[in-house]
């Protein structure tokens, strides 16, 4: 391991966290630091723990986790960052998200849809 590997591991022994669960070599530091950061938060970080998430992607599972929304939907290998990123947003926003929450939509195109049903809830609700 190398030094930024060690310190992520230190860091969490300081904050009392599991650092059983991301003191593997198969984590960079990055994917060290968001399981440390879920640990701290108290999040069940098992559904991100993993090499095959980047910390990019780390980072979308946890924000969806800290806002308590259902990360099921997008915590998938197969999605990128930025696709979690768009479905994120769409399931804070209260939207349908099943409409575009699928690998073979870019996330411009996911954008585009959620700006659309955006539209169309304000429109319903000022009805």
């Amino acid at each position: 391991m190398n030094e930024d590997q060690i310190e992520e591991i230190e860091l969490g022994i300081k904050n009392g966290v599991d650092v059983t669960i991301y003191a593997k070599k198969e984590f960079d530091w990055r994917q060290m630091q968001e399981i440390r950061w879920g640990l701290e938060n108290g999040l069940d970080v098992s559904i991100y723990a993993s090499p095959k998430f980047y910390s990019d992607k780390m980072f979308q599972i946890r924000w969806g986790l800290e806002k308590g929304l259902d990360v099921s939907i997008y915590a998938k290998h197969m999605f990128s960052a930025r696709q979690m990123e768009q479905i994120r947003d769409g399931l804070a926003s209260g939207l349908d998200v099943s409409i575009y929450a699928r690998v073979e939509i870019s996330y411009s195109r996911m954008e585009e849809i959620i700006i659309r049903l955006v539209k169309e809830k304000k429109w319903t609700n000022n009805k």
